[in-house]
């Protein structure tokens, strides 16, 4: 290739270049470079701090209080969340009646935004007057503080998300179910293979590059989709729904504390790395690429 052509080849990366170190690149190294330093004082300059924060996060109580309920809340929302997206694209993929009907049915709460989302729950969810409360009432429950009492307030954030989240992550399955030849499948049904034995030995290992797909997105929504406590609990009561993301929000914007969310910031971002190369380096081994 001529130096015309390299010259050409660059000239045509170079937007996009230019759109990842404005957008992510040098946003990165800022923060990295602001969790360094004590906040400014008035009209003093920042002072430096060395590791001085990361020693504070390592003491900080609610740190590891949201750290430790987005670890739960990735737990509780991706294998639940990516289990319900295939059996709901291996139901809809299948000969029935007004699947039309029920593919929309599914991906309508994806299509919704997360503020809205919320507020249909906040109703759901409401004690005494709320939808759950008045089902329980049926049965002659008194009733749960579903938001309120610091045991449910994590798992009923679980709950709404993978309503929303399971008809987003259902679309990128049923793309990959419909590109499936189906000879194989006939193969198989000479061979006399049941259908278990087919989803498990031919269905679910050609899925494995969707799979790795949206479980590196699920996790990431994991970390980054902190609408929701805005509307519902805030990260209460007492920081038991509080998320790591929505941490980085109050120390940043409520307590104006711009150095220490940059500290914060840059270990959320270690740690997403880091889950990504396990997810990469484990799950590439057993994907089978066709």
């Amino acid at each position: 290739m001529n130096r015309l052509s390299w010259l050409h080849a660059w000239l045509m990366l170079l937007p996009a270049l230019a759109m990842l170190l404005a957008f992510t690149h040098i946003p990165t190294l800022t923060t990295l470079w602001h969790s360094l330093f004590f906040p400014a004082r008035g009209s003093e300059a920042a002072e430096f701090a060395g590791l001085d924060n990361y020693r504070m996060m390592l003491e900080d109580d609610v740190f590891w209080q949201a750290l430790s309920n987005n670890l739960w809340y990735a737990l509780g929302t991706v294998p639940t969340s990516i289990a319900l997206a295939l059996v709901m694209a291996l139901w809809v993929n299948s000969r029935i009646s007004g699947r039309t009907a029920l593919r929309l049915a599914y991906f309508t709460p994806t299509m919704l935004p997360m503020i809205a989302v919320a507020n249909i729950w906040l109703f759901f969810y409401t004690p005494e007057i709320g939808l759950f409360n008045k089902l329980l009432a049926l049965f002659g429950h008194p009733g749960i503080n579903w938001l309120g009492d610091p045991d449910w307030a994590l798992p009923s954030l679980m709950l709404m998300t993978v309503w929303k989240e399971a008809g987003f992550f259902m679309i990128f399955y049923l793309a990959a179910l419909q590109t499936l030849s189906r000879d194989i499948y006939d193969a198989a049904a000479l061979e006399g293979a049941g259908r278990w034995y087919t989803f498990r030995r031919l269905t679910l290992p050609l899925l494995m590059p969707t799979t790795l797909f949206v479980l590196v997105n699920a996790i990431l929504n994991a970390f980054k989709l902190v609408d929701h406590l805005f509307i519902l609990t805030k990260g209460g009561p007492n920081n038991a729904s509080n998320l790591l993301l929505y941490y980085i929000y109050e120390n940043a914007f409520s307590f104006f504390d711009s150095n220490y969310a940059a500290t914060l910031t840059a270990v959320m971002l270690l740690m997403l790395i880091l889950l990504a190369l396990l997810q990469f380096g484990v799950l590439e081994r057993r994907i089978h690429y066709r």
